[in-house]
């Protein structure tokens, strides 16, 4: 991926609304022609004997390419299931813009995953999305996107989500 020199713009996504509103942020505003955008995934940690997870427990999955995303078989194998919404969003970014679509699945922590495929990716920039949790449910379950903030060294927009 690095040879060709597009950027590899990663957006943390979790099928939710406002990892919705971080990707089609991250496509009108940052995304350009012949940029990567790498879709990551943090599934929580399953029983990895009867799928091909364990192989990419600790790295995380190849990169998959969008084509695949969308077939639901493929992303069995991962235990994600990707929705139609996002992978629409997705799929019209490939056609409208010149930019490769992939994604990466991890296991675990997303603050530590997302931090992780920040840096051996390695990642130009990261969009995420955030719930808008008040102080309260934020000091108990802790802020995903505060914490990819704070931990890595590339550039990271967060995208607010209103209600």
């Amino acid at each position: 991926m690095a040879e060709s020199g597009g950027r590899r713009i990663g957006v943390a996504v979790d099928f939710s609304e406002c990892s919705k509103k971080a990707l089609n942020w991250a496509i009108d505003n940052l995304v350009r022609d012949g940029d990567y955008l790498i879709l990551i995934t943090v599934a929580p940690n399953m029983n990895y004997e009867e799928g091909e997870m364990q192989l990419w427990e600790t790295v995380g999955s190849p990169l998959i390419p969008l084509s695949e995303v969308s077939e639901a078989s493929v992303m069995k194998k991962y235990g994600v299931k990707p929705d139609a919404e996002t992978l629409d969003i997705a799929n019209t970014a490939s056609r409208q813009k010149s930019i490769t679509v992939v994604m990466k699945i991890y296991w675990g922590d997303p603050r530590e995953k997302i931090c992780e495929a920040a840096e051996h990716i390695p990642l130009t920039s990261i969009v995420i999305g955030n719930r808008g949790l008040g102080g309260l449910k934020r000091m108990i379950m802790g802020s995903v996107s505060n914490h990819v903030v704070n931990n890595v060294a590339c550039p990271v927009t967060v995208v607010k989500s209103h209600h």
